[in-house]
């Protein structure tokens, strides 16, 4: 709506068409999702439910999150869905992830208000739907933006692009977006740690999609393909980075709300989205190595246990946010600080060798 105001503006007044560039959009949105958040969350706290504790996490988290309003990521998710389509130019590719999006918002909202849990095999079910709904959604996009209907992967080490075959893009798509929903969900437990990793994740995508995947010459220098809607999708990044950042002021340790799953859902949902778009799967190290790792391997350990009666790991804890608070003796602060100094290394040495060792 922005973009179409500025190109009606310019004919009247020549300033107007800086609302048709996408990086006066994206200053636009990252502020404009900065600010409401921020303003705007406290203003549900009464309207939120509240912590009641959780189960499978550390007594002194549990504690510290016990009766603080969560499930505020039914706020800033909203804020990021009405900014989309009130600045953004869209398609239909674009509103069915922004919708989906706020759905995936919504089950883990009702689940946060619910007094009794909806279990792990209903969410997880719900999380299959909604993975594979998607997986068709980007497939058929993706078809649509090559120019011989083919969908082609750009991989490490090879500057040859690799023909995916549909079923194998479903589910591996599915997969990854399945593994994102949960493994973020299972990373929220120390005030901040999720949001500042999920904020890394967002800043790395938001620039790829901007700078090097959106930009012919760039792309093309990189041999990379050059993704057309580029700037569209760095522009709905930035917007989601800006909410989370005034989601993470009011979370910082010692926190005031928590996003609860209606937040990490949705995060994870949106960055598995986006690593697909990217057109290169392996774009999820430098995006959630340590959230996979943090949350994805509780979530193995669990299901070889309970599945297969396959123990793995008998001596660490997960998430292992709170195996090293409880094994090692890292207090909150500790644990935020170096997961997200390792989470940077690691993306900082994945981008860079992805992008030239081609």
């Amino acid at each position: 709506m922005l973009f179409q105001l500025g190109e009606y503006l310019q004919q009247f007044w020549g300033p107007a068409r800086l609302l048709t560039s996408y990086a006066v959009i994206m200053i636009i949105v990252l502020f404009a999702g900065y600010f409401l958040a921020y303003k705007l969350i406290p203003v549900f706290y009464d309207k939120l439910p509240h912590d009641r504790g959780r189960e499978f996490t550390l007594k002194d988290n549990a504690e510290a999150a016990k009766g603080k309003p969560t499930g505020s990521g039914v706020v800033f998710i909203t804020i990021f869905v009405i900014l989309c389509f009130l600045i953004i130019p869209m398609n239909w590719v674009r509103a069915s992830i922004i919708a989906l999006t706020w759905i995936t918002m919504l089950t883990g909202f009702l689940d946060d208000r619910s007094v009794d849990s909806w279990g792990e095999y209903l969410k997880g079910a719900l999380d299959l739907i909604i993975s594979v709904g998607t997986a068709f959604i980007l497939y058929f996009g993706m078809k649509q933006l090559s120019s011989d209907g083919i969908v082609r992967f750009w991989l490490p080490f090879t500057s040859s692009l690799v023909a995916v075959n549909p079923v194998v893009y479903i589910i591996l798509t599915t997969i990854l977006l399945w593994a994102s929903i949960n493994t973020t969900n299972c990373t929220d437990g120390v005030d901040g740690l999720s949001s500042s990793l999920v904020l890394i994740a967002l800043i790395t995508l938001g620039i790829l999609f901007y700078f090097i995947l959106g930009h012919t010459d760039v792309a093309n220098y990189l041999l990379i393909p050059h993704f057309a809607p580029g700037a569209n999708w760095g522009a709905m990044i930035f917007t989601m980075a800006g909410v989370v950042m005034g989601y993470l002021w009011l979370n910082a340790f010692p926190s005031h709300c928590l996003m609860g799953d209606a937040g990490s859902r949705a995060l994870g949902y949106f960055i598995g989205v986006c690593v697909m778009l990217s057109g290169n799967p392996f774009i999820a190290l430098a995006t959630s190595s340590v959230i996979f790792v943090n949350g994805g391997l509780g979530l193995v350990k669990v299901a070889l246990l309970r599945f297969f009666k396959i123990k793995i790991f008998p001596n660490v804890r997960f998430p292992l946010h709170d195996h090293m608070r409880k094994n090692r003796g890292w207090s909150p602060t500790q644990v935020l600080v170096k997961f997200v100094i390792i989470q940077i290394l690691i993306t900082i040495a994945v981008i860079g060798t992805f992008l030239k060792v081609r």
